[in-house]
């Protein structure tokens, strides 16, 4: 028996939003409908458990698509639960069982006619199939051994009709007479592109024009006993389209606060470093095996966008078209747990196997400096998995910031560190001899982005981070071997008096230093003044112009033979004392990183050779 329904008003208002302004993307229906489809066979699945008679019992659970390019059809067919006439026009007939006139009334009330986001709750991804077809056919039986084989067919736009269907088959099958513009989605490849990237972990088989689409199992769901390494790579490799082996991975499933099924990788290799542009988020998030977002750009902290993988959630509140989540709070919290988990994971394996975790630092330390200076959350835990070169550990041998607090000496109060080009350059320098000597760990930090990362973290287990250059150290006095008495308190004065006299324009202050130890003089850069690091990167940047001019404190060696030399020498030959002065000034400035114009050394040094060769 043949019937026509009339959509109502509302309902075609429903269609009109659905078809034109819900979904950005076209292609998106195929999803819908496969996932409808799978969510069918899921219900046939345990109906088989507790009903005896069934229709069709024999037929496989799997979907089946069809591509006709010559008819311009897509047809996408399941044994499902299938429908009654009743269902048909409960499912079909309505926009969910909401009730379109109270959709419609909150769109109104809204005063936008294209908000998806009122529309959460009402269930019509079936309808986003009038974006490509003219026409669908919905030929189904129910489970139900009295079922009646049933044809629903409408053009989305006015009515619906339900006529008996020839089909005998249990589920249903959806036939789309696509529109002239949508051509491409009668074509296999373009079909099995959207596949693979929506649905390609649905549970049943997904048989395309008689070849299986999802052929990559959804490891994150099964077992970690009953994963092999082999299989792990292969996934990570299929979902990050990567060729390297991952370095580390996480599979874990939670709970509470929210479900959560989560497969994450880290890379071997960062493509960042080989100057191919900032990576993107690569973490898909699916709900319930359906990808919901390939490459969610607020789901973890931004500085974690190397971690490659998959989070799926059942609990996720999606809008109609799955697109976007309505409820970026619950996100938030998803994306919270599984970047804590990611890091207290990370930092078991660095402290389990400290060599492999090095080479790993190695290539993605920017990563975690990033996250220091970005992601104040996660901050104290990040800082965890920060390494660096010290003066107690070998060439290229690295300390975390845990070991470092655990080997400080009872009478020390924070933690050391100098920012410099090298080893070579921190070690020649006259910054650390004094804290060797005390038996004061120093940190070593090479990168310009360091000086961001420690003003940033400025503490670690209540420890605060010091530059060993800062004005304000006092370590107490050393002694370094080669070094005499220290001049009298009052030739110190005068001394210190005179060279501020003659080096006036460069010096702020000029003063007796106890930190010093087998150096003559070094130079601080004064509270609120850019720290040499941050004036070598604005230089490089080009924006050296803009730098204001700076004025050192000049700390002298009292007990320094080169010191006392120039106290006696100021009175019988100022001059050359002058030059020596000057020389003693720019060694201490080229060794802070703080010398504009080297070639005034090479002047300089020819005049003092001038005099001693007269």
């Amino acid at each position: 028996m043949s019937q026509t329904h009339e959509f109502q008003a509302e309902v075609k208002q429903v269609l009109d939003i659905v078809i034109h302004s819900l979904y950005t993307d076209r292609e998106i229906f195929i999803r819908e409908l496969v996932s409808n489809a799978a969510d069918a066979m899921e219900k046939m699945r345990l109906t088989q458990l507790t009903e005896k008679e069934v229709f069709d019992p024999s037929a496989a659970l799997e979907v089946t698509i069809t591509t006709d390019e010559a008819a311009r059809t897509l047809t996408i067919a399941d044994h499902g639960i299938g429908m009654t006439r009743a269902e048909l026009v409960e499912n079909l007939g309505t926009i969910a069982h909401s009730g379109s006139k109270a959709f419609a009334a909150a769109l109104k009330n809204a005063g936008k006619q294209n908000d998806a986001s009122l529309i959460g709750q009402f269930g019509v991804g079936f309808y986003s199939a009038f974006m490509v077809a003219d026409k669908v056919e919905v030929h189904t039986h129910s489970w139900r051994t009295e079922g009646e084989h049933l044809v629903w067919t409408s053009d989305g736009s006015t009515s619906y009709t339900i006529d008996e269907s020839t089909e005998e088959a249990r589920g249903c099958k959806i036939v789309l007479h696509l529109k002239e513009d949508a051509a491409e989605f009668a074509t296999k490849h373009r079909v099995k592109q959207v596949l693979e990237k929506y649905s390609n972990f649905v549970t049943f088989p997904v048989i395309l024009d008689t070849e299986r689409v999802n052929t990559v199992e959804a490891l994150w769901l099964k077992s970690k006993d009953s994963i092999t390494d082999e299989q792990y790579t292969e996934f990570y490799r299929f979902a990050a389209h990567a060729f390297d082996d991952p370095s580390y991975r996480l599979h874990f499933q939670a709970e509470s606060p929210i479900a959560i099924n989560a497969l994450l990788f880290t890379p071997t290799q960062n493509m960042e470093s080989y100057g191919m542009g900032q990576m993107e988020p690569n973490v898909g998030l699916y709900c319930k095996k359906v990808l919901i977002d390939p490459k969610p750009k607020k789901l973890l902290p931004e500085w974690m966008r190397f971690v490659r993988g998959v989070i799926d959630s059942e609990d996720l509140p999606l809008n109609i078209s799955r697109e976007s989540m309505q409820d970026s709070a619950l996100v938030r919290k998803l994306g919270d747990v599984v970047a804590k988990r990611l890091l207290k994971h990370l930092d078991k394996e660095a402290v389990e196997d400290p060599k492999k975790y090095n080479e790993f630092y190695a290539n993605f330390s920017r990563f975690f400096k990033e996250g220091i200076a970005t992601d104040h959350t996660n901050r104290d835990a990040i800082a965890k998995l920060l390494r660096f070169e010290s003066s107690m550990t070998e060439p290229g041998e690295t300390v975390s910031l845990t070991e470092y607090v655990k080997r400080m000496k009872e009478d020390q109060k924070e933690i050391y560190y100098q920012v410099s080009t090298s080893r070579s350059t921190i070690e020649s320098g006259p910054y650390v001899a004094a804290f060797k000597a005390k038996g004061f760990e120093v940190l070593y930090m090479f990168e310009h982005i360091d000086e961001y990362v420690i003003s940033s973290l400025s503490k670690f287990e209540d420890k605060d981070l010091k530059s060993v250059n800062a004005p304000d150290i006092d370590i107490g006095e050393t002694t370094g071997e080669g070094e005499g008495e220290a001049l009298a308190e009052a030739d110190a004065t005068s001394l210190c008096d005179w060279i501020k006299e003659r080096l006036a324009t460069q010096v702020e202050t000029v003063r007796t230093g106890k930190r010093l130890v087998g150096s003559p003089a070094l130079v601080l850069t004064p509270e609120g003044e850019m720290s040499p690091q941050i004036r070598q990167m604005m230089k490089a940047m080009g924006k050296d112009g803009d730098m204001p001019g700076s004025k050192v404190i000049f700390e002298i060696n009292p007990r320094h033979p080169l010191v006392r030399n120039l106290s006696a020498l100021r009175a019988k030959d100022p001059e050359t004392a002058g030059l020596i002065s000057e020389q003693i000034l720019d060694n201490a400035l080229l060794s802070a990183g703080l010398l504009d114009e080297p070639q005034r050394i090479i002047e300089r040094t020819q005049k003092l050779m001038e005099k001693l060769s007269a």
